[in-house]
């Protein structure tokens, strides 16, 4: 008995908090599954990616374009040197009117170390007044075709990047080498961003079709990176993947249905001056594939981590009480999520809410606007997608870790037929001390457990744990 206690204990280590390992690939026809439905996933986004890259011909033609319209014009760091107030130079004796004159000196550039002159601002406009003051960093526009200066935006670089290493330092202390790790995928979805999704469309690629290439390479990259490349993340992606392909099947009608023109913004009205070839409309829809992502992955992470820990910790759980547990943790989780997406949405609309509101308009009508509508369908088909990732992710995940049970079973190592008739596992919980139940148990069920075992306080280490098998 000892020595099958021994083996049980050995076993419940091997595969640790992944639940499974790449060995069950050749027996395990779900993960097998899933694993095929991803590499044709990850062939597929390679093919498109590289069919899609961008030439930057697209993006020339557009900065080019924009500098006709008045668009395109240099920025320089610069530093206030004079602030004064005095009447304007259109100010006249039977209307006086102030102004406020800004002085400065470029910092870089072709005309570093000169000084130049804003125009005049107007001190009864003060929405459109900087408050600068000397020495203070700011923003110069220069428009060489009339060499004309303004006022840009103040220089609040150094503020962002203070931010940024903080942001940093509390992720990696928390998180230490796979906060590292989440801190590289984030550089990789904004490179992804940047130098595909914007150039490619620009190159008069189908912009829908960009973002869902553009959301498969971000979930690759990210899921795998952040949390290793292991059966557990690739289900996590599957769940991630499926949920996807539903909520852009849900928006796609929906768009349709709506007839949305993409033209509501100030930002899509001047598109069609710089790349007049843009389908507005497929952009705000590859734009609401991208914003689920964000909040996809977490959902389906949370998932199949809780499947992998319940099963850590109750290895002789059936796929029905795996799917019956993970589904209540992310019935909870949902709830919070879905709020989520809509304050993220609304958060970015506040100054628009502002003007409806002073507008006196009925909710109906507000809500009928394509600027508040389009907001509404994001929200709603990526809610639908969140809700749709809970099962499908927790089905996976459970039938993944039943199978690899199954093949336990008949090799010896773990005997289902001394499971008590409630469904619960029989540990040994003085034989596990490093497997504490997960609630207290029940009057009934205090009995099984050693009366001995004591539960160590928490450490530092329970919050950030050291991880030797992600890879």
């Amino acid at each position: 008995m000892a020595g099958s206690d021994d083996q049980q204990h050995g076993h419940s280590h091997g595969h640790s908090h992944d639940a499974i390992d790449w060995s069950a690939f050749r027996t395990n026809r779900v993960l097998q599954a899933v694993l095929a439905l991803v590499v044709g996933a990850a062939v597929a986004t390679i093919i498109a990616m590289v069919a899609l890259w961008p030439t930057d011909e697209g993006r020339q033609n557009a900065v080019a374009q924009g500098e006709q319209v008045g668009l395109g014009s240099d920025r320089y760091s610069a530093t206030v040197t004079d602030v004064t107030e005095g009447p304007c130079s259109y100010s006249t004796s039977s209307r006086p009117q102030e102004c406020r004159r800004v002085e400065f000196v470029v910092d870089e550039g072709p005309f570093e170390g000169q000084t130049f002159e804003f125009q005049e601002f107007n001190l009864s406009i003060d929405a459109i007044t900087p408050d600068v003051a000397i020495g203070d960093g700011v923003v110069a526009g220069h428009e060489s075709s009339t060499d004309f200066w303004f006022y840009a935006d103040r220089d609040r670089r150094g503020s962002l990047v203070v931010l940024a290493l903080l942001f940093a330092a509390v992720v990696i202390a928390l998180g230490r080498l796979r906060g590292i790790a989440a801190l590289a995928g984030m550089a990789v979805t904004l490179a992804v961003l940047v130098v595909f999704v914007a150039r490619s469309v620009l190159d008069g690629n189908d912009p829908l079709l960009v973002s869902v290439v553009a959301a498969s390479a971000i979930a690759f990259v990210s899921l795998y990176l952040t949390h290793g490349l292991n059966p557990t993340t690739t289900v996590a992606l599957a769940g991630t993947l499926v949920s996807l392909v539903l909520t852009l099947a849900l928006a796609s009608v929906f768009f349709a249905v709506a007839r949305f023109t993409g033209l509501a913004s100030e930002e899509a009205l001047l598109l069609p001056f710089i790349a007049g070839d843009i389908d507005l409309s497929s952009l705000l829809l590859g734009g609401a594939v991208l914003g689920t992502l964000g909040a996809l992955d977490d959902v389906t992470v949370t998932q199949v981590a809780t499947v992998a820990e319940l099963h850590h910790r109750s290895p002789d759980l059936t796929v029905r009480e795996l799917v019956a547990s993970g589904i209540r943790v992310g019935r909870d989780h949902i709830a919070s999520t879905v709020n989520t997406l809509l304050l993220a949405y609304a958060g970015a609309s506040m100054p628009l809410l502002l003007l409806f509101a002073a507008s006196d308009q009925a909710l109906d009508k507000v809500a009928n606007s394509e600027l508040i509508s389009v907001e509404i369908v994001r929200t709603l088909c990526g809610s639908v997608g969140l809700v749709a990732a809970v099962p499908i992710t927790t089905v996976l995940a459970a039938l993944v870790t039943e199978r690899i049970d199954d093949e336990d079973t008949d090799t010896g190592q773990i005997d289902r037929a001394d499971k008590p008739a409630g469904g619960a596992a029989n540990i040994d919980l003085a034989s596990r001390p490093d497997s504490p139940p997960l609630a207290p148990p029940d009057d009934d069920e205090a009995e099984s457990v050693d009366e001995n075992h004591e539960v160590a306080a928490p450490s530092w280490d329970d919050f950030g744990p050291e991880e030797t098998d992600r890879w």
